[in-house]
Parts: C-alpha cells; sequence; structure tokens
C-alpha cells in the first residue's frame, strides 16, 4: 500500500527522533505497534472475509452444477406415469383366469369349430365331467391287470 522498504523506515525514524521529545518515545513507539497491530488485524480479517466469500461462491458454483447434472439425470431417469406394473400383472392373471372359461363357452356355441381351437380349450380350458368318469373306468379296469402282473 505505502510500499515502505527498509530505507524509508530509516528516515522516518530519524525525523521521529528530531520531532519527539526523548522521554515520550517509548509511549509514541507503543501507540504506533498497538496501531500496526489493529491493521494487521483488520487486514487479516478482511483477507478470511475475502478468502471465504470467494469459496463460498466456488461452492455454489459447484453446487449449481451438481443440480443440474441431477436434473439432467432425473429427467433421463423419469418413467412414464402410466407405467403400472402392478396393474399390469392383475390384468395379464384376468386375461389368463377368464381366457380358458370364454373359450370353452365360444367353443360350445360354435360347433364348428377348427380341431385347433378345441386343442387350445382342451389344454386351457376345464375337463368336462364326461372326461373324468370315461378315464375312472379305464383305470379301474387296468387296475386288476396290474394287479395280476405285480402278484406273478
Amino acid at each position: 500500500m505505502f510500499d515502505l522498504d527498509f530505507s524509508k523506515m530509516i528516515i522516518v525514524a530519524i525525523v521521529a527522533l528530531a520531532v519527539i521529545p526523548p522521554k515520550d518515545l517509548p509511549r509514541v513507539m507503543r501507540t504506533v505497534g498497538q496501531t500496526l497491530g489493529k491493521m494487521r488485524r483488520m487486514a487479516a480479517e478482511f483477507q478470511g472475509q475475502f478468502m471465504e466469500a470467494m469459496r463460498e461462491v466456488e461452492r455454489e458454483a459447484d453446487l449449481e452444477s451438481v443440480k443440474k447434472e441431477f436434473r439432467a439425470i432425473n429427467d433421463q431417469a423419469k418413467i412414464d406415469t402410466s407405467f403400472d406394473p402392478v396393474g399390469m400383472v392383475r390384468d395379464d392373471m384376468t386375461k389368463a383366469v377368464e381366457g380358458p372359461a370364454e373359450a370353452a363357452e365360444a367353443a360350445a356355441s360354435q360347433p364348428g369349430k377348427s380341431e385347433i381351437g378345441k386343442s387350445e380349450i382342451a389344454l386351457n380350458g376345464p375337463e368336462p365331467a364326461g372326461a373324468v368318469a370315461q378315464a375312472a373306468p379305464e383305470a379301474e379296469s387296468d387296475a386288476p391287470a396290474a394287479r395280476r402282473s405285480a402278484a406273478e
């Protein structure tokens, strides 16, 4: 600020000795020392506040860039609100349960339906009561033969 080097300080000291009487010199030097100390503390405080403000601005700038990155990632990762996995599973289950029953009803109402449709109904639909009754006598007739072969 004042650019005081050693030669200028010697000149100021010589002038001070000439102007200030020797008995007041210790008091003046103490006052000058205290004033210089206050000035240094004020300069250090100002510099600290300035550096803290610069760090705060830098943090805010970093924070803003991070916020922008998060917004961009969030925009990219947004899921369509119509996506409902529970509803999709519910619909699939409803179709799976109601589908064979509706197909069996449609096949019964349309006797000229192709064989492919009948096989699908047979695979997917409930078995007719007559088919279970027919399978039971065959099993009973095979059972004595199986017993006979096991006994032999």
